[in-house]
């Protein structure tokens, strides 16, 4: 999946301009991912201690995020990438639907594996884009 995640250096390389501008952008993507997390986080402990009002709270929260991911997509620059995270936003989705509904544990530890996965993924991005896109946000 890392070799996807290079498509990004290049979401935005005609100048330093879009650079700057996808590097703006990952880092609210790294945020949103961080609150997903640890939404999904909470809803576990949530789970386990019998809080299911509050697990419904943070699954309802981790939703939010998951569809504004999926809202941000760019389907022309992003190609195949963005069609791809398309896909598991998707399922994720109804993943969390589905983990809500049966307050089940393991589900929760499967999406938050694999949205783990792609967030670790985001977080390399910004050693992909050249220093000067990075530069002017420091």
């Amino acid at each position: 999946m890392r070799v996807h995640f290079k498509a990004m250096a290049f979401y935005g390389s005609d100048n330093l301009a879009s650079q700057a501008s996808v590097a703006n952008s990952v880092a609210l993507i790294q945020m949103l991912f961080d609150g997903f997390i640890e939404s999904i986080n909470a809803a576990k402990g949530h789970l386990q201690h019998g809080a299911i009002q509050e697990k419904c709270k943070s699954l309802a929260r981790a939703s939010r995020i998951v569809l504004g991911l999926q809202g941000a997509l760019d389907f022309q620059k992003g190609g195949e990438l963005a069609h791809n995270l398309d896909e598991l936003y998707s399922y994720v989705t109804r993943r969390l639907l589905h983990a809500n509904a049966q307050n089940d544990l393991q589900i929760l530890e499967e999406i938050h594996g694999l949205m783990s996965e792609i967030r670790q993924a985001w977080q390399d991005v910004p050693s992909l884009l050249p220093e000067q896109a990075l530069s002017s946000f420091h």
